[in-house]
């Protein structure tokens, strides 16, 4: 299929087949896309939580106000930003940068200092709002791959966050939870596959200038 037969393919899941699970290559492509996601200055503020223990996946659907989707899902990914985000994560970015390109200090200094002390001013709520749409970004992205690649998926915010950080220990890790994805293979007997796609005209969504 092509790109636009693939979109119109995906629906978000409401039933997955609990028995068919993803194949280790499809959730490799998943996670090379997950790092591949562009995002606000390239400081990649996210990390990917990948369950597959059918256990925890039990443990979080009554967080997930019941949604059997989280139970039922191959594997439940869940997109986290990082709580702390200032000059020595900044630091560690630019290190990373002159690694692999190799750019001298003089190139990387002025950007990186401006960048630090713009974060340095923002409150913590605004630098944790700002992670937070980085973690749409990559869902968004996460979605259009499954797409291509035939995965079903769902996407989530109707979850507990402060339940999935306690089962998942997020807190030990620095992290905080933003978004859930179910993925795996659509159940035949789930309903919505075969509903039409309700969207508005072209026409009243995209403006030529």
């Amino acid at each position: 299929m092509n790109i636009i037969e693939s979109l119109r393919w995906r629906y978000a899941t409401k039933k997955f087949d609990s028995t068919k699970n993803l194949p280790q290559e499809k959730i490799d492509v998943l996670v090379e896309a997950f790092n591949l996601t562009a995002t606000s200055y390239g400081l990649q503020p996210l990390k990917l939580v990948i369950i597959k223990d059918k256990k925890i996946q039990k443990e979080l659907t009554q967080h997930s106000w019941n949604q059997q989707q989280v139970a039922d899902a191959s594997h439940v990914l869940v997109f986290c930003i990082e709580n702390v985000i200032g000059q020595e994560y900044i630091n560690n970015y630019f290190d990373t940068v002159k690694t692999i390109r190799n750019t001298p200090d003089k190139v990387l200094n002025p950007f990186k200092e401006q960048l630090v002390k713009s974060f340095a001013d923002k409150p913590q709520e605004e630098i944790l709002n700002w992670a937070t749409k980085q973690a749409y970004l990559a869902m968004g992205n996460l979605l259009t791959v499954c797409a291509l690649e035939q995965i079903d998926a769902c996407p989530m915010e109707g979850f507990i966050p402060e339940k999935y950080d306690e089962i998942l220990n997020l807190a030990d890790l620095k992290l905080s939870s933003v978004l859930v994805l179910p993925v795996g293979y659509r159940a035949e007997d789930d309903m919505f596959s075969e509903f039409k796609k309700v969207r508005r005209s072209i026409n009243d969504t995209v403006i030529n200038i």
